[in-house]
């Protein structure tokens, strides 16, 4: 008897300590759990001549991933763990971060989806910024400078942009933009021009935008335009409807506002404002302080 209570004491002991380093849960063999739960055999009156050795203590061990909570009932009835009692994903350091983005660039570069893009492109339009940054700019599609250039919003519309992004106390590199098709949609028979891309293009780019979405993570994107929101988030209300009310995308709350181009079509000083408002729920949700020039950007002059 006095040997089963010690084992079960230095049992106790250790859980007790893996307890105190953290640990929730551990996998146990069914067979060790019905063992233990075997009442204790009556002790012969005599002395034995001979004693055996202590039981020897399950092996246990703890797994890297999907931990199982010991319970008699989940073991007897065979009931898996509930989704949320797994473990959060482990977040990639800086470098693998950067590793896997670059890869991501790399086959994004070498896409052969839409052979009609690929015949009119001059270059891949990825994306650009902080590939760790809290805010994200997600477009429609590169224009000719930015198919020239390889980079998105370059052109008149990116240089109102970025403008917006300096107002609100970031630059370029401390942002990420992107679009949702990484392609100029071509132009048959004209050397100048955009075009709105279709569905069907933005549904199969679409992949490569998600994949950058996932790598970021930002705390908060912004989506310019009827297209974006359309390509982004499958909305067809129109911008006009939707622009200023938060949306919610892979539990990233979604900003969407005018297009840059917009706002160079259209230069009222109330048009202007709206977007700044929205820029300001932006840096609201982000937790940034707002200061009173910001606050008062657009608005008419006091009488």
């Amino acid at each position: 008897m006095t040997r089963y209570l010690s084992a079960l004491e230095a049992t106790e002991d250790y859980v007790r300590s893996l307890q105190s380093m953290g640990v929730r849960f551990l996998n146990v063999q069914e067979e060790t759990l019905f063992a233990l739960r075997q009442p204790l055999p009556d002790q012969p009156e005599t002395t034995l001549v001979r004693e055996e050795p202590p039981p020897r203590l399950p092996d246990v061990q703890i797994p890297p991933a999907a931990p199982v909570m010991v319970s008699s009932e989940a073991v007897n009835n065979s009931v898996p763990p509930s989704p949320s009692m797994q473990p959060a994903a482990a977040v990639p350091g800086r470098e693998e971060k950067a590793a896997t983005m670059a890869a991501l660039r790399e086959r994004a570069l070498a896409c052969v989806k839409c052979p009609h893009l690929v015949k009119s492109r001059r270059t891949v339009v990825f994306g650009t910024g902080d590939i760790h940054a809290r805010l994200m700019f997600v477009g429609e599609a590169p224009g000719a400078d930015e198919d020239a250039r390889g980079e998105p919003f370059v052109g008149a519309a990116g240089q109102l942009l970025t403008r917006i992004i300096k107002a609100m106390g970031f630059t370029r590199e401390t942002v990420y933009i992107a679009n949702v098709l990484k392609c100029r949609p071509d132009m048959p028979g004209q050397s100048y021009g955009n075009r709105r891309p279709t569905a069907d293009e933005m549904k199969t780019c679409l992949p490569w935008l998600l994949e950058q979405i996932d790598l970021v993570r930002p705390a908060v994107m912004v989506a310019l335009g009827a297209t974006a929101v359309e390509g982004l988030l499958g909305k067809t209300e129109g911008i006009t409807r939707l622009r200023g009310r938060f949306q919610i995308f892979r539990d990233i709350p979604v900003m969407p506002t005018f297009h840059p181009s917009y706002l160079l079509h259209n230069q009222a000083h109330t048009e202007k404002r709206k977007v700044w408002e929205d820029m300001m729920q932006v840096l609201e949700k982000l937790g940034l302080p707002i200061t009173e020039k910001q606050r008062g950007f657009f608005l008419p002059p006091r009488q």
